[in-house]
């Protein structure tokens, strides 16, 4: 929450996270000297200020923003996106019952029933940089999926290195309930019902293992010849979830996914895709019921 008073900028920063896929009511208000933000009925934030000047009462028109900010976004004190990716379901803003003008160019659809995932509308992609996912030399690099992947349509992840073949996909077929993972000029196709898909990608080795009733792994070695871009996806490549990355430096995307991922993981912490470059129809916290 950032705050303006005569010659005081405030920038404050607290209260619960709201990335739980869930629904919160926020209030804001301006009690005397304080302003006071809500989380729940329950104090997320308490700002006191006080000014040595005069205070002059507010003579020129009040604005009131949802979803953006009026000021140029160099002026925040803690810089980030100020477009909201959010969505708001009802609301009462100062009592105001006049219609809201809408100076935004396109709106997302917001749904009541929601549970924590990352829903991917089939419009778009999510994009990390391989780089900041290293290789360990012991280890390697995990990567865990869950949700129920057979009944999603689309490319769940994808891993590309500039001017190369596509090195790794999952691809998944609402209508066959098939998930193929390709690797390489390999291919394997998954039928069984599962829970969550662990990947490991190692130097030599890559492991493939569905957590389900009956937990299976498949492994493929790894060899110069067969994959002569691996190395050099990890150190220079792209990862996209939601999408199969294309040529050209701008990753132009297709065979988009629809679908909710409950959880992606990477080394057993959550991702967020927040992070990431990604489409504005992704829903980074949160998925329709």
């Amino acid at each position: 929450m950032q705050i303006s008073k005569e010659d005081m900028l405030v920038s404050v920063t607290g209260g619960p996270k709201l990335n739980d896929g869930k629904w919160h009511t926020l209030e804001v208000s301006n009690q005397g000297k304080f302003v006071v933000l809500e989380v729940d009925g329950s104090s997320g934030l308490v700002v006191g200020m006080q000014s040595k000047k005069e205070e002059l009462p507010i003579s020129s028109e009040l604005r009131l923003a949802l979803g953006g900010v009026l000021i140029g976004p160099e002026k925040l004190i803690v810089q980030f996106e100020p477009q909201m990716d959010g969505c708001v379901r009802e609301g009462s803003w100062l009592n105001l019952s006049v219609p809201w003008e809408a100076v935004t160019e396109e709106l997302w659809p917001c749904y009541q029933n929601v549970r924590p995932g990352s829903y991917f509308s089939g419009m778009g992609f999510a994009v990390f940089n391989t780089s900041v996912f290293p290789i360990k030399a012991d280890d390697g690099v995990t990567f865990e999926l869950w949700g129920d992947l057979t009944n999603m349509d689309g490319t769940i992840m994808s891993i590309k290195a500039p001017e190369q073949q596509l090195m790794f996909a999952i691809v998944a077929n609402k209508n066959t309930k098939e998930v193929t993972l390709t690797f390489g000029v390999e291919q394997f196709t998954m039928t069984d019902a599962f829970e969550r898909l662990v990947i490991t990608f190692q130097t030599d080795l890559m492991q493939v293992i569905q957590v389900g009733d009956e937990s299976k792994t498949t492994r493929f070695p790894i060899s110069p010849t067969d994959q002569p871009a691996y190395l050099s996806a990890w150190a220079e490549g792209h990862l996209a979830f939601g999408g199969l990355l294309g040529e050209g430096e701008d990753n132009t995307g297709s065979q988009f996914l629809t679908g909710c991922l409950e959880r992606i993981q990477v080394q057993a912490r959550d991702l967020d895709l927040d992070f990431a470059v990604k489409h504005s129809s992704i829903s980074s916290h949160s998925c329709p019921e």
